[in-house]
């Protein structure tokens, strides 16, 4: 049993990955959960997303009678990291996101500094994992606007996100990219508040909701995630969540 459970695995690895090679696609732009059994068609749902994706879609966006009256909080609602709240006393005046790696203008920006960039509001639905859904209004600047500023290395291949709370995540530039990715500092017409991940959060509006993280504190652009953090991707994959969440 053992031996024919293994043979079952190595053919749908070399399934999978002969199919993303056919695509054009390289070992090193594969999903980060690709090589475990059960998480090995996470790399064939990872393509065919950005596949039927890849004329830019946008995900659809809803009026202001759609917004749901209490937007639920997840996760952790109020950090208890001693500089966030110095910063959350002072209303972030001084607080700043770092965004470095492989750029060639490595910049801290600060909350007004964001503000004050291009922005976009959108009315998503954000799609639970646990089954349920809701529809808020973010306003916030399109990652793409920052990465552009600062400038991404020819060998960039992902987005980093660590938040205050412990928690990341990463993209890779396709989403990173797309225009409804934001980082919010605005919900429903208002400041985004601090259980939702002010002053600053993620918005993936193209995935599941525990891609859009909150707090987010600092953004490293990598080649590789093998070298950050698990080498997963995510906290999420700890858990048992697949990396790539596109719905």
């Amino acid at each position: 049993m053992t031996d024919e459970i293994t043979r079952r695995k190595v053919l749908l690895g070399l399934g999978t990955t002969a199919a993303a090679l056919s695509a054009g696609c390289s070992y090193d732009d594969m999903s980060p959960t690709f090589g475990a059994l059960f998480k090995a068609g996470d790399l064939a749902t990872h393509y065919t997303h950005n596949a039927i994706l890849r004329g830019e879609q946008l995900a659809r966006e809803y009026t202001t009678a759609d917004i749901t009256p209490d937007f639920p909080m997840v996760g952790t609602k109020s950090p208890q990291d001693e500089t966030y709240q110095r910063h959350k006393a002072d209303g972030f005046k001084n607080w700043r996101l770092p965004v470095t790696g492989l750029v060639e203008q490595p910049t801290e920006f600060s909350l007004d500094t964001l503000r004050n960039f291009p922005s976009r509001t959108q009315i998503t639905s954000h799609s639970c994992q646990e089954g349920w859904t809701a529809i808020g209004q973010w306003t916030g600047v399109p990652l793409a606007h920052v990465l552009g500023l600062v400038k991404l290395k020819a060998n960039a291949r992902y987005v980093f996100f660590h938040a205050v709370d412990g928690w990341y995540d990463s993209l890779n530039l396709f989403d990173a990219f797309h225009a409804q990715t934001l980082l919010a500092y605005g919900m429903n017409g208002g400041t985004l508040p601090e259980g939702h991940g002010a002053p600053v959060r993620l918005r993936v509006e193209r995935q599941l909701g525990y891609k859009s993280i909150k707090f987010v504190k600092h953004i490293e652009v990598v080649d590789s995630l093998s070298r950050v953090g698990d080498g997963l991707g995510s906290s999420g994959a700890k858990y048992g969540y697949s990396w790539n969440a596109g719905i």
